[in-house]
C-alpha cells in the first residue's frame, strides 16, 4: 500500500478528489462554530461542564462538538443514519421496497430519496423535543436561563435551523462520496471525533493535574489505547480465504481455466456500521428522556442511563444484530455461488450451486460471530473507562474503532483510485486503444 501512495500527488484526478473532500470537511467544521440563535452560550457551556462523563459527552463526540456549542449542526448526521436504518429494515419487510432495491441504480436512487425525506422528518421531531427541553432547563450557575426568549418563536427557529443543518451535512456527505474519495458520511463522523481529541487530551492532563486521575494511570491508558488500535487494525484487515478452483475449458483451440484462487471474506464485513447504527438508536430515546419531564419517560430514561446494565445489554444486542443484518444485506451467498458456477469455479470438496451457498453461509455465520464479539468488546470499553477511570469518551473503544476503521477504508479507497489510474494507463498504451 505504501508504494501505491508514493505517486499519489502526481495523479490529477485523485488529487482533486482529496482536495475536494478536505474542503467539504473544512466547510463542516466551520459550520460547527456557528451557534443557533436564541441560546445563552455561557450557560450552555456550564451545563455541559456540569454533565461531563454522561450521555451528553457521547452526543457531543458524534456531533464533533456541535452540540456543546449548540451550532446549526447540533443534530449532526445521526438523523440520516437513523433514517437509513429504518429503510434498510423496511426493505426486508415491505415487498415494494425490496423490489426497488433490486432494480439497480434507479431503485437505489429512489430509496435514497425516501431516506432524505425521512431524515428531514426525524430532524424536525428531534429539533422540537430539544427546543422544548432547553426551555425547561435551568442554568447551572443560577443566573440567566439557557434559552433567552422562550416560546414558539424560539422553537420554530430551532427546528428550522437544526433541520437545515442536518440536511446540509447530508448533502456534504453525498458530495464527498460522489466527487471526493468516498465514505462521505463516515468521514464527517471521523472528522468530528478527531477534531475533539486535542481538547480531550487537554482535559485528561487537567484531570491528572487536579488529582482526579492518578499520574500512573496515564502511561497505562496510552498503552491500552495502542493495544486497542493494534487489535482493531488486526481484525479490520483479517480475512477468511476460501479456496476456489476453476475448471479447464476449451474455447476454440485454446485451453482456458484450471487456475486456483480464493474468495476473501472479512472477519468484520460490516465495518463501523454496527456501532454507529446502535449508538444512533440508543441516542434517540435518550434525547427524549433528557428533555421531556414526564414521569414514565424519566423512569425509562433512568433505566437506560449510559453505563447501566440494561443500557449495556441493549447496546451490545443492537451491535450484534446490525453485524448480522448488515452482513446479510451486503453479502448474498446464493449470488456468489451462482456466479462461481457460471464462471466454472467451485470450492474443492463442495458441490456447486446450493451446497456451495450453504457452505459459504455457514462460514459467514461463524466469522460474523467472531466479528460481533470483537466489535462489542471494543465498544463497551468506554463504559469501563468512564465509570472506573473517568476518562473522556474520545479515548474509548467506540471512538477508536470509528477513527481507525474509517482511516483504513479511506486508505483503501485511495489505493483503489491509484490502481484504477494504473489500469487506465495500461489500456491507453495497449491494444484496446486501437479498437476506436
Amino acid at each position: 500500500m505504501k508504494s501505491g501512495f508514493q505517486n499519489m500527488a502526481n495523479i490529477p484526478e485523485l488529487r482533486r478528489r482529496i482536495i475536494f473532500s478536505l474542503m467539504m470537511l473544512a466547510v463542516y467544521r466551520a459550520g460547527v462554530q456557528i451557534p443557533t440563535p436564541g441560546i445563552n452560550g455561557v450557560e450552555l457551556a456550564a451545563f455541559f461542564q456540569k454533565n461531563a462523563g454522561t450521555l451528553f459527552d457521547m452526543f457531543n463526540m458524534f456531533s464533533g462538538g456541535a452540540l456543546e456549542n449548540f451550532s446549526i449542526f447540533a443534530l449532526g448526521i445521526m438523523p440520516y443514519i437513523s433514517a437509513s436504518i429504518i429503510f434498510q429494515l423496511l426493505t426486508v419487510v415491505i415487498p415494494q421496497l425490496e423490489a426497488l432495491s433490486k432494480e439497480g441504480e434507479a431503485g437505489r436512487r429512489k430509496i435514497t430519496q425516501y431516506t432524505r425525506y425521512a431524515t428531514v422528518g426525524l430532524s424536525i421531531i428531534q429539533g422540537l423535543f430539544i427546543s422544548i427541553g432547553l426551555e425547561s432547563m435551568a442554568a447551572p450557575t443560577g443566573g440567566e436561563m439557557i434559552v433567552m426568549v422562550p416560546g414558539w418563536g424560539f422553537r420554530l427557529m430551532t427546528i428550522l435551523t437544526l433541520t437545515s443543518g442536518t440536511a446540509f451535512i447530508m448533502w456534504l456527505g453525498e458530495q464527498m462520496t460522489e466527487r471526493g474519495i468516498g465514505n462521505g458520511i463516515s468521514l464527517i463522523i471521523f472528522a468530528g471525533i478527531v477534531a475533539r481529541m486535542p481538547s480531550a487530551i487537554a482535559k485528561t492532563i487537567k484531570m491528572v493535574s487536579v488529582g482526579e486521575m492518578q499520574l500512573i494511570l496515564l502511561p497505562l491508558l496510552l498503552l491500552m489505547m495502542a493495544a486497542v488500535v493494534a487489535i482493531i487494525i488486526y481484525f479490520e484487515t483479517a480475512q477468511r480465504r476460501i479456496p476456489i478452483q476453476y475448471a479447464k475449458r476449451m474455447i476454440g483451440r485454446q485451453l482456458y481455466g484450471g487456475q486456483q484462487s480464493h474468495l476473501p471474506l472479512k472477519i468484520n464485513m460490516a465495518g463501523v456500521i454496527p456501532p454507529i447504527f446502535a449508538s444512533s438508536i440508543m441516542m434517540f430515546p435518550a434525547t427524549i428522556g433528557q428533555f421531556i419531564k414526564i414521569d414514565w419517560v424519566q423512569r425509562f430514561s433512568a433505566a437506560l442511563q449510559w453505563g447501566s446494565i440494561p443500557h449495556t445489554i441493549m447496546y451490545v444486542g443492537l451491535i450484534v444484530f446490525f453485524c448480522f443484518f448488515y452482513t446479510a444485506v451486503t453479502f448474498n451467498p446464493v449470488d456468489v455461488a451462482e456466479n462461481l458456477k457460471k464462471n466454472g469455479g467451485f470450492i474443492p470438496g463442495v458441490r456447486p450451486g446450493k451446497k456451495t451457498a450453504e457452505f459459504i453461509d455457514s462460514i459467514m455465520i461463524r466469522i460474523t460471530v467472531i466479528g460481533a464479539i470483537y466489535i462489542s468488546t471494543v465498544c463497551i470499553l468506554p463504559t469501563l473507562l468512564v465509570s472506573k477511570l473517568h476518562v473522556p469518551f474520545y479515548f474509548g473503544g467506540t471512538a477508536l474503532l470509528i477513527v481507525v476503521g474509517v482511516a483504513i477504508d479511506t486508505l483503501s479507497q485511495i489505493e483503489s483510485h491509484t490502481i484504477m489510474r494504473n489500469y487506465d494507463g495500461f489500456l491507453k498504451t495497449g491494444r484496446i486503444k486501437g479498437r476506436r
